[in-house]
């Protein structure tokens, strides 16, 4: 059973805005990100005409390269898309460049001053500069000072910066990088930015809940018994052995992408629509949350390691087996935790959040579990139906599944569930953009809607101290589970469900 809408141009049901005249220059720039999301998302952006003709990128690390040599290179990452789109990619690399910077170096920040006048001059991009900073987490602080140093963040309505994840490793960290940051530029000039919250489907969230009256009534704890929030890869860690040795499942998605969708799930509706307002929102629920065990939160939460699994003909590698992995590893790449939310519209309503590494299916989704109808007056003509489930899908087949009983056919009165679901890809056409080629535009465009807010980062951190202190001082109290490569993860994750008489969806 499917869902049909209209299917109208998209630009018709987009709300247009108009980015400024702007420069984006983006540190970093020989890195992985830059390749493989932040070009590619601006190459979108340019085809959908959505930049302005006053435009000019400006990537900067510290190899030692030229203008063609970095546009050169950003082809060569896109490959097909250029080709396939050899115009539009002369006219959209006609706005990059490229500038040797070393952060810690001033000298070089006075030459990056110098250069980003004379790209102000060719390009008319008026002195508008976004900051994106994708490099090092430990160089977000001294970065953010080096800027502010060089008087390159002194204009409020001019500059603003972009802050990846992780923003700090713990609360202690969130808040020490929160003052540093904030001493450097104002709140309103920093965009912390989460690509969950670029995906369509979580923004639709906030659709289906507010526009449709027939959810929210039934979106409380009278209605909703559980939900369940998870983004399961199928990948191992590839190339990242270095970085995901220092932090694990747990700081790495829990923390930031599946906090996110969980205080976006549960909040408030906000007295209008407007950033500040769903922010405001967003972090009441967070301050709200809790462990479920916060006395002994090893009963709460599993972490696990994948090991080898796969065929004979294509084995995989465990954790401890990837390149760049300390053989004796105790880092989780996976992690199921139970929580609750202590405010009027969620009490006792148990959200399980899971993610993980190495899984049978990649996938990333909400699933609401609705109560039980309160007679089962069909057992007798053979079995309980069961609960009826709203499924909300990230990815990767963006859309919505609503599950309920009907009966089946026959003379008999048996009833089995049934979905109705709706399909961005069917319903409008074509996939919905990447989330970085919204996140770009609202950063260059001032909307902080869909980045997180200090307070919002701080109590994601504070949230999840305990099992982070358990983790660095008592290991022993949550120990590393292993699962096999290419299944569901760790069988004491299951038994976390199966305490409150629950089993895990999987698809």
């Amino acid at each position: 059973m499917s869902v049909t809408t209209t299917n109208p141009l998209r630009v018709g049901l987009r709300q247009e805005r108009v980015i400024a005249p702007q420069c984006l220059v983006i540190f970093g720039a020989s890195g992985d990100l830059t390749h493989r999301k932040l070009v590619p998302a601006l190459f979108e952006l340019f085809k959908q005409r959505r930049l302005p003709s006053e435009f000019a990128v400006l990537g900067c690390a510290r190899r030692p390269w030229s203008d063609e040599e970095f546009r050169q290179k950003m082809a060569d990452a896109l490959g097909e898309k250029v080709e396939a789109n050899r115009l539009a990619w002369d006219q959209f690399s006609a706005s990059l460049f490229y500038e040797p910077v070393d952060l810690q170096k001033p000298e070089d920040l006075e030459k990056l001053a110098t250069r980003l006048e004379e790209i102000d001059r060719l390009r008319a991009t008026r002195s508008n500069r976004t900051f994106y900073l994708s490099v090092s987490p430990t160089f977000y602080g001294s970065g953010c000072r080096a800027l502010a140093n060089a008087g390159l963040l002194s204009d409020p309505k001019r500059s603003r910066v972009v802050i990846e994840k992780p923003f700090g490793r713990d609360y202690g960290s969130a808040q020490s990088l929160n003052r540093i940051v904030q001493s450097c530029t104002q709140e309103n000039q920093i965009f912390r930015i989460d690509h969950y919250l670029g995906k369509e489907t979580v923004q639709n969230i906030l659709v289906l809940r507010f526009a449709n009256t027939i959810f929210e009534p039934i979106w409380n704890r009278n209605y909703i018994s559980s939900v369940q929030i998870t983004a399961a890869e199928t990948v191992g860690v590839e190339e990242r052995a270095g970085y995901y040795e220092s932090s694990g499942a747990l700081r790495d998605m829990v923390q930031n992408h599946l906090t996110q969708m969980l205080a976006i799930t549960a909040m408030e509706p906000p007295g209008r629509f407007d950033p500040e307002a769903i922010r405001n929102e967003k972090a009441k629920v967070l301050q709200a949350a809790r462990l479920a065990d916060e006395e002994e939160p090893w009963n709460c939460c599993i972490r696990g390691q994948y090991s080898p699994g796969g065929t004979k003909d294509a084995p995989l590698l465990g954790y401890r087996q990837e390149p760049g992995v300390d053989p004796n590893s105790t880092t989780e790449t996976y992690v199921a935790t139970k929580l609750f939310i202590d405010n009027w519209r969620w009490q006792g309503v148990p959200f399980y959040v899971r993610t993980g590494k190495r899984l049978a299916k990649r996938l990333s989704e909400v699933v609401l579990t609705f109560r039980e109808a309160p007679v089962h007056l069909f057992d007798a003509a053979g079995g309980s139906p069961t609960a009826n489930q709203l499924i909300l899908r990230i990815q990767p087949d963006e859309g919505a599944d609503f599950r309920f009983e009907v009966k089946s056919p026959g003379s008999g009165m048996r009833s089995r569930p049934v979905d109705m679901e709706f399909s961005y890809d069917e319903s409008f056409g074509e996939p919905s953009d990447e989330g970085y080629v919204r996140l770009l535009a609202d950063a260059m465009l001032g909307d902080p809607t869909l980045f997180t807010r200090n307070d919002e980062v701080e109590a994601a951190w504070r949230l999840y101290t305990p099992l982070l202190e358990l983790i660095e001082d008592s290991p022993w109290q949550l120990p590393i589970h292993p699962y096999e490569s290419r299944t569901w993860g760790p069988a004491a994750a299951d038994a976390l469900l199966a305490r409150d008489g629950l089993l895990w969806r999987r698809p």
